[in-house]
């Protein structure tokens, strides 16, 4: 859990504030007692064999390292039964990311000097002996002190070259649109693996725009859009530079971080030429009262192309002082902007510590179910995750009026929930040709691939520890039955590979209990596809639905003692039932509407679904209040006011988020993720391959 305000780590450092949080740890600010300056304290709360060994190594690359654009580390520790600790110096200032947010676009000498500075660190680290590649150049990762030097933080991804090592065995991370085809698992990474993603960094900093990705480029009809095309104003031989150096074979980009420095400077006035330490422009001065609450992780959504990076922030005031990071000061923050705005909401942006307030208009009405549409909005407190209301109780479900866009209120929490967007999302890709197991944070970023089936793979569904995933393969698309597709489980990193029992005709739609011992699954063994249940401690089977329909989708309840799925019946149906088959009654009956796809909020109450009129066709998401009674009442939850399509949905370990897979152009399939009400929808992936069957770590999430 996230160490408290005030805790003394190690007998040493005096924990002052959260600056970043994601699924593995924390980094903070704090005081060295010992000494009386301020650290940075990254925390790994993941102590899986390769994550503390990835750790370790970082500890020992910044530790040698002297440079004044490069971190140093004081300390480095191990808590037992807790984490990994590494102590380093506190950079105090802006990451790129945020100038970028700040003045839209780079004057293009800052640009210029950005990355010759850069080069200089890049030199130094590509020069010790073993050379050391960074790997994870993008704007989250160059800081801007307040005397405008230069520093480049976070060697999370570094590697030591040795001889004719291999670029990566397991698991493999990345950013995409900043990291070159080769990262990917192409060729060898190598000096101009940096180059390359230094020339993504600034090419997004000069043109508001994340450069096409470098894999797709490689391997895909896609080409770079010229730099000048998207800010006309950039000078021709800056524009060619830049292009050059994100040429995705590495032979055609500069062959080291000193050519592409001097021909950087080579676009600058000789007037403007650096003398000395090169510096920039500093971040501008911050009131005492403020204080930075987030530096270099989690970074912000990838953005879908030409998608300009400044407009998402316009017109938004950023609430950051030290007065208003308490949970009873928002709630009071709240209460004074209802009270005296009138028309004044607010938003809470899915990272943490940062809140921004924005007109939005009149109030949204609260929940209305769609039971009862004309009954008066309760005004009960909200308990439930995600903040929807508690359950209703009605009579058994029954027939229900096949609902329409305008019939049904999306439901929306009293005020929107803080937390939620950490962790780690699996799902399945066909970027690299055949569908794959793929991982990556709740914002798109770090992407790893876990499988390489040579038949490929996909439906990837999380132990509940988060250490390893199960899935199906043979698996070549996105398909509604995989017919001779078996069961298999991997470890996180990609390790471990183990099959399970199979059958020959097709076992699919794997989903793994909340007591990590058995694993449901839908299965044509016996002709139609029902459910079964695997035990893992001897391999038996059970079979729990014994209808003559078809029986899909099994979903555990967060309890363990029951399973939702589906029943294809004259239309499709979400039922309940015991972990062994016993008690089984409808949950839903939409006429003729299909329900299908459902899964368990983390309350144990709410059951999410999707809903469409036919199957295929663009699905919406539909949600259930649902008691062990039975009883239930439904409501809808649209995107942003929208209609889907909405499938393969699945709940953040909190139940304040649900990530999701759509396709609003019709073709694509891509990740996105919403709040639990249907706002903040950000895109999450853009590559052209189908991207699909998302799913959340349901491990809990460090706080």
């Amino acid at each position: 859990m996230t160490l408290e305000q005030g805790t003394l780590l190690n007998h040493r450092y005096r924990i002052v504030e959260v600056l970043g949080q994601g699924g593995m740890g924390a980094v903070y600010r704090a005081v060295d007692e010992h000494l009386g300056v301020a650290v940075a304290v990254k925390e790994n709360l993941y102590l899986a064999e390769e994550y503390t060994r990835q750790f370790r190594r970082e500890a020992t690359i910044l530790a040698g390292l002297r440079h004044l654009s490069l971190p140093r580390v004081g300390d480095y520790f191990v808590v037992p039964g807790q984490g990994q600790y590494l102590v380093m110096d506190f950079i105090e200032g802006e990451d790129l990311r945020q100038r970028m947010e700040r003045v839209s676009l780079l004057p293009e000498a800052d640009a210029i000097l950005i990355g010759a500075a850069v080069c200089d660190a890049l030199t130094y680290l590509h020069t010790r002996q073993p050379p050391i590649i960074h790997r994870d150049l993008k704007p989250g990762n160059v800081k801007i002190t307040p005397s405008g030097q230069v520093i480049l933080v976070d060697f999370g991804l570094a590697k030591l070259m040795s001889g004719d090592q291999a670029t990566t065995t397991g698991a493999r991370a990345m950013t995409p649109g900043y990291s070159p085809p080769e990262q990917y698992g192409t060729a060898r990474t190598d000096p101009r693996s940096d180059i390359y993603s230094l020339a993504a960094t600034l090419y997004a900093g000069l043109t508001g725009v994340i450069p096409e990705d470098g894999l797709a480029r490689l391997t895909r009809d896609v080409d770079l859009t010229p730099t000048r095309r998207l800010n006309p104003r950039i000078s021709r031989r800056l524009a060619a530079v830049i292009e050059t150096a994100l040429s995705v074979q590495p032979d055609d980009r500069y062959q080291s971080t000193d050519d592409f420095k001097s021909a950087l400077l080579s676009a600058l006035p000789s007037t403007h030429l650096p003398q000395g330490e090169i510096t920039v422009s500093p971040p501008p001065e911050q009131p005492s009262s403020l204080v930075p609450v987030e530096i270099i992780e989690p970074d912000p959504p990838t953005p879908p192309r030409n998608y300009p990076l400044a407009a998402r922030r316009r017109n938004i005031i950023n609430l950051r002082t030290r007065g208003w990071r308490t949970g009873s000061n928002v709630l009071a923050l709240m209460l004074i902007v209802l009270v005296l705005g009138g028309g004044i909401g607010l938003i809470i942006r899915p990272d943490p510590v940062r809140i921004w307030l924005a007109s939005l208009g009149p109030p949204t009405p609260t929940l209305t179910p769609s039971a009862s549409p004309t009954q008066a909005p309760t005004s009960t407190p909200c308990k439930n995750p995600g903040c929807l209301p508690d359950p209703i109780p009605s009579p058994v479900p029954s027939e229900t009026p096949a609902p329409t866009a305008t019939s049904t209120p999306v439901p929306t929490p009293s005020v929107t929930p803080l937390g939620g967007a950490s962790g780690e999302i699996a799902f399945a890709s066909s970027r690299t040709g055949i569908p794959q197991v793929w991982v990556m944070d709740p914002y798109g970023d770090h992407l790893e691939q876990v499988t390489n089936m040579p038949d490929g793979a996909c439906q990837p569904a999380w132990s509940p520890d988060g250490q390893r995933l199960v899935f199906i393969s043979p698996c070549t698309g996105r398909k509604e039955i995989y017919e001779r597709a078996s069961l298999y489980i991997i470890n996180r990193d990609g390790s471990g590979l183990t099959a399970l029992p199979a059958s020959p005709e097709g076992d699919f739609d794997p989903a793994w209990c909340p007591d990590g011992k058995r694993i449901a699954f839908t299965s044509i063994r016996t002709g139609q596809p029902r459910v079964f249940v695997l035990n893992l401690d001897d391999n038996s089977i059970l079979r729990i639905s014994t209808s003559p329909y078809g029986d899909r989708y099994p979903a555990w309840s967060p309890s363990g003692g029951q399973l939702a799925f589906v029943r294809y019946r004259t239309a499709a149906q979400i039922w309940i039932t015991s972990d062994t088959g016993q008690n089984e009654f409808a949950l839903t009956r939409s006429g003729a509407f299909n329900d299908i796809m459902p899964f368990w909020a983390p309350d144990n109450q709410t059951i999410f679904f999707s809903q469409s009129p036919e199957p295929g066709a663009a699905a919406w998401l539909t949600g259930m209040f649902y008691e062990d009674r039975g009883t239930s009442k439904e409501f809808r939850v649209t995107l942003g006011g929208k209609p889907g399509p909405i499938a393969n949905g699945n709940s953040s370990p909190d139940g304040l988020w649900i990530v999701y897979e759509s396709w609003p152009t019709g073709t694509n399939h891509d990740i996105y993720r919403m709040t639990v009400n249907g706002g903040n929808a950000l895109r999450l992936t853009t590559d052209p391959g189908l991207d699909f069957d998302p799913a959340w770590n349901p491990a809990p999430i460090p706080r």
